[in-house]
């Protein structure tokens, strides 16, 4: 049994910032790739950004140069920096990981609970 536990959303003023972060949390796992992905009420969830156990980052061109994901491999927590918010960055954000628990052959997909990201303008 593992869970991912969010913190960080608020409400934030255009070009302000905020910084998200989720830790896993259980026993007998290793956590693999760990990803931000966000969803606006109405429009489909998107990736936003990913991070590779060795630290490899990628991110969505909408928030390129604005953003950064790192990560604690120690605490098994994934932080989402993010600055110079936008409007459209207004949605629910949420963590997720690959996750291999031992015993098991290959990793599965947890989420976190979703924490409400809203920029006013």
């Amino acid at each position: 049994q593992v869970q991912l536990v969010e913190s960080g959303g608020g409400l934030v003023q255009a070009g302000g910032s905020l910084r998200l972060s989720c830790a896993a949390s259980g026993s007998r796992f290793s956590v693999s790739t760990m990803t931000w992905h966000r969803q606006a009420p109405g429009k489909q969830r998107e990736l936003v950004a990913a991070i590779s156990t060795g630290g490899t980052t990628k991110y969505a061109d909408s928030v390129k140069g604005r953003f950064t994901i790192s990560r604690d491999n120690a605490k098994n927590t994934v932080y989402l920096q993010m600055d110079s918010l936008k409007p459209e960055d207004t949605a629910v954000y949420y963590c997720n990981a690959d996750i291999l628990v031992v015993g098991k052959i290959s990793t599965y997909d947890y989420w976190g609970q979703g924490t409400q990201v809203t920029v006013s303008s």
